[in-house]
């Protein structure tokens, strides 16, 4: 644990903010509002990857809410649209393994049909959760919540965290005869069961599928680098290689990130035996701290054989994920096929830093660039691109995961019997009477992207 003193700053403020009315001294109850504040600025300059792009004291607001205050002060580099990499947890927060918020278990993402009407498309649903015992699965589109119109504001209390029983709508679109293929739709309702805790694995779908050429695969879903999953992920693979597959299928597409220390697990396991113990990753600090540290690839986990890895992307995959494919590519070269959309571009990792003065806090810095063993991270702002670009596209039809009928992985099963990729359909000629549905806000893009450093 790292641990740093309070810095109280100079204050130049008139003496009337620190006395009272009858000239109390109430400096304390000024540095009270400020010290945590002051305590992670410091912390920052000394260890911050980009600390040259702090703002000066002078041009801060000490006054705010540390995850506030934080935002304010962060480099353009520490950060990506809305999403920002170093943050501030409460220690009572768990990981997404186990989440301590119930919920009905599952993932979507809201869509607006062709009439303008928008619904929430399933991207997929827990084992043993409410939502699967309500009978919905990856495809299914509710179009309402207990007669209420569903939109961004509202999504969270309806499907992220429900705090009680809900009446969902769903639609089954088909073309109706005799209306010009007008799209239509059944629709039924379905009650949700009660919220409850329900446990997100990191190991979602595993697999061992067969091409229409005979070639094997084995195949696995996976959604986080999460510590405490690390067996599951060793038993995963343990099951899955045994039947000695052709190649390895590792599906991202909905991966955040989590714990360098697990990506370098699953790096282990999928590079060849001959990198054992060689550089799988460089972390490289800022020039205070001046240190390049180098950590191999783990010795004694098994080197599974295999001849082709195809890692499944999306603009979802980051941070940890992106670690894995980055620093395996110097061992692999054209063994790795990556498939999908090209990645987040998150190339630096966070160190924890916690004080005995705010116990309820943990403050997750940006502290180095995530190099591979050839001296390469610059993929901050195009992402990792893949070698075959294909979409999922939740405003259509979704094909159940770990099967042909899944548009990605179609485009990486045909590559393993044809050693290419199929032709991407022609795009239709768009008119003004043929609208398509589309995709309007995806929950997923806004999930907090992790390199965690222990």
């Amino acid at each position: 644990m790292k641990k740093y003193p309070i810095y109280l700053l100079i204050s130049l403020l008139l003496p009337s903010v620190f006395l009272g009315s009858c000239g109390e001294d109430r400096s304390g109850e000024y540095y009270a509002l400020i010290a945590a504040k002051t305590w992670i600025y410091e912390t920052m300059q000394q260890n911050y990857l980009f600390y040259e792009d702090l703002p000066a004291e002078d041009n801060i607001d000490f006054f705010k809410k540390p995850q506030e205050f934080l935002s304010s002060v962060v480099s353009d580099k520490d950060k990506k649209g809305s999403v920002i990499f170093s943050h501030i947890d409460s220690v009572y927060q768990r990981s997404r393994v186990e989440t301590t918020s119930p919920s009905f278990g599952l993932e979507g993402t809201i869509i607006r049909l062709e009439d303008g009407t928008n619904a929430v498309r399933i991207l997929y649903v827990q084992d043993q959760s409410p939502a699967k015992e309500a009978g919905l699965k990856r495809g299914s589109c509710v179009i309402a919540v207990d007669s209420q119109k569903i939109t961004n504001s509202n999504y969270s209390q309806y499907f992220q965290y429900p705090t009680q029983s809900y009446r969902y709508m769903l639609i089954t679109p088909h073309t109706a005869t005799g209306e010009n293929d007008k799209q239509v739709y059944d629709t039924c309702e379905v009650q949700m069961p009660a919220p409850r805790i329900v446990d997100q694995p990191s190991v979602f779908l595993t697999k061992n599928i067969t091409t229409e050429g005979g070639r094997k695969a084995f195949y696995i879903l996976y959604n986080s680098f999460e510590t405490e999953e690390e067996d599951k992920l060793k038993s995963a693979f343990a099951e899955g290689m045994s039947t000695s597959p052709n190649d390895v299928i590792l599906d991202l597409r909905y991966n955040p990130g989590g714990y360098v220390s697990t990506a370098v697990l699953l790096s282990s396991m999928l590079a060849p035996s001959s990198a054992s113990g060689q550089t799988c990753l460089k972390l490289i600090y800022n020039n205070k701290i001046n240190k390049e540290e180098t950590i191999p690839f783990q010795e004694g986990i098994t080197g599974y054989n295999y001849e082709n890895l195809y890692i499944i992307t999306s603009g979802n995959t980051a941070s940890a994920s992106e670690m894995v494919i980055n620093c395996l590519r110097p061992y692999l070269g054209d063994k790795l096929i990556q498939v999908g959309e090209a990645t987040f571009g998150k190339n630096v990792a966070q160190s924890l830093f916690t004080t005995p003065e705010y116990p309820e806090l943990e403050f997750w810095l940006t502290t180095a660039y995530l190099s591979n063993s050839k001296g390469e991270y610059d993929y901050f702002t195009s992402g990792l691109t893949p070698a075959h670009q294909v979409a999922e596209n939740p405003a259509e039809k979704l094909g159940e995961l770990g099967t042909p009928q899944d548009t990605l992985l179609y485009s990486v099963m045909y590559h393993m019997d044809h050693h290419s990729f199929p032709q991407p359909p022609q795009p239709e000629q768009p008119t003004t009477s043929n609208k398509k549905s589309r995709v309007i806000y995806n929950p997923i893009a806004s999930k907090v992207k992790y390199n965690k450093l222990p």
